[in-house]
């Protein structure tokens, strides 16, 4: 594992790093007539794009440059007719809602794979103005923040080969607890990475919240109270990894329930929240039905929570970052594994928990669990034995993630490792 400061950290963050998820991007575009890079803003959408017209010859324009927004607003459909025989790159789209009828036309008319690449600072397929018209037209990738993976130069295959059952046996590694938290303080985005100290580093998040809760906010959201949303996201911040009691939030920002959800809605639109759905499942009929809450990123996460180099996180908040950070490797690896995989969790009424689930459409299950503990026993695995003893065969394999140096066997199907096993192999 990398180690905050040394020589292989400071190479990858002073090169341009390789994206994972850049050869599905390609394989997009060679069947399908737009294709959208989506994620948070700064988080190298433009770079990868820009990557990518290079190589296929493509036009890139930005829609943050005034005048290209300027033309897009006053003629749609000039706008993007203006490379018609080759690939055209719109970046940042959602700030012109209005393209997406053009960009709509243009494929009725001319149905040619490969036509657009778009990216995106929001969700444009949850958009009420851009759903209908790209639905069936474009194909959407995630991307995200650096993967520990993509730092090191190495493409992550956990998701891939835990599916297909593999134990990872001897497993070791050098890392320890306070190394998996530095990774958690600093985070995912590339500029905020870059950054030589913790100060410089709050520093850029501060601005980087404000900018993405009030400018791209107002970009998509016609919401009435803009201005609570750094509010709405530090005490989300707060809560990371943990169920979403709603009305709970609700209270302590004395805002009625109804009017809350919108807000949390945008939050996972602009990319800086995700809620885990509850794993639906036939094994008990008390399953609780809350979603998690998780940060996309954890650096964002620790800013709004005050921890930092300084200021250590409690036992509480040291759980939440590592399971944050444990979940945004493996969203990550999903824009990119070879498995077909969804992410959940599962807790039922009788405190049976699990705090990651792994499920592929044909019914395999992975179960995750996160400890802030040097290593695991049997006891940490009782949730994991118990999904295994009820789904049988369909149970591929549980594994206890902890902060200790060494993986080992905890029953059938059962095993303990370090965290750095998800992003090393």
């Amino acid at each position: 594992m990398w180690k905050i400061g040394d020589e292989r950290y400071a190479r990858a963050m002073s090169t341009t790093v390789e994206r994972n998820v850049a050869p599905r991007v390609l394989e997009a575009l060679d069947d399908t007539r737009i294709v959208v890079i989506q994620g948070a803003r700064q988080v190298g959408k433009s770079t990868l794009a820009t990557q990518i017209a290079v190589e296929r010859g493509g036009k890139v324009v930005t829609l943050d440059d005034e005048d290209a927004r300027f033309q897009a607003e006053a003629d749609p459909a000039a706008f993007v007719g203006q490379n018609p025989d080759g690939l055209l790159v719109i970046d940042e789209v959602q700030r012109v809602p209005r393209l997406t009828l053009a960009l709509k036309r243009a494929v009725d008319t001319s149905p040619a794979p490969g036509r657009f690449l778009l990216t995106g600072s929001a969700n444009l397929l949850q958009l009420p103005a851009t759903e209908d018209s790209l639905a069936g037209r474009a194909e959407s990738v995630e991307l995200h923040g650096f993967s520990q993976g993509e730092i090191a130069g190495h493409k992550e295959r956990f998701i891939d080969r835990i599916l297909a059952g593999e134990t990872f046996d001897g497993y070791t590694t050098e890392a320890t607890r306070p190394d998996y938290l530095a990774v958690a303080e600093k985070g995912s985005y590339p500029d905020a990475l870059s950054r030589a100290t913790p100060r410089r580093r709050a520093r850029w998040l501060a601005n980087y919240v404000g900018r993405v809760t009030t400018r791209d906010a107002e970009d998509i959201s016609t919401l009435k109270h803009i201005s609570a949303l750094p509010t709405i996201l530090r005490l989300v911040a707060a809560r990371t990894a943990t169920e979403l009691n709603v009305s709970n939030l609700a209270s302590d920002l004395e805002m009625p329930r109804r009017t809350l959800d919108p807000y949390l809605d945008l939050l996972d639109a602009l990319y800086l929240t995700h809620r885990t759905p509850a794993w639906a499942t036939n094994l008990s009929k008390r399953v609780v039905s809350r979603p998690k809450i998780i940060m996309l990123d954890t650096g964002l996460s620790a800013y709004l929570a005050g921890v930092s180099s300084t200021a250590p996180p409690t036992a509480d908040q040291a759980g939440q970052l590592l399971e944050t950070l444990v979940a945004g490797e493996i969203k990550r690896q999903l824009s990119w594994c070879e498995e077909q995989a969804s992410l959940f969790h599962y807790r039922d009424h009788a405190g049976a928990e699990v705090d990651l689930i792994l499920a592929t459409p044909d019914g395999r299950v992975v179960g995750l669990e996160i400890k802030a503990a040097s290593g695991a026993k049997l006891a940490d695995a009782k949730w994991l034995a118990m999904l295994r003893d009820k789904l049988g065969d369909r149970f591929v394999g549980g594994v206890v993630l902890h902060t200790g140096t060494t993986a080992g066997s905890l029953g059938d199907r059962l095993m303990s490792a370090p965290i750095d096993l998800i992003w090393k192999v």
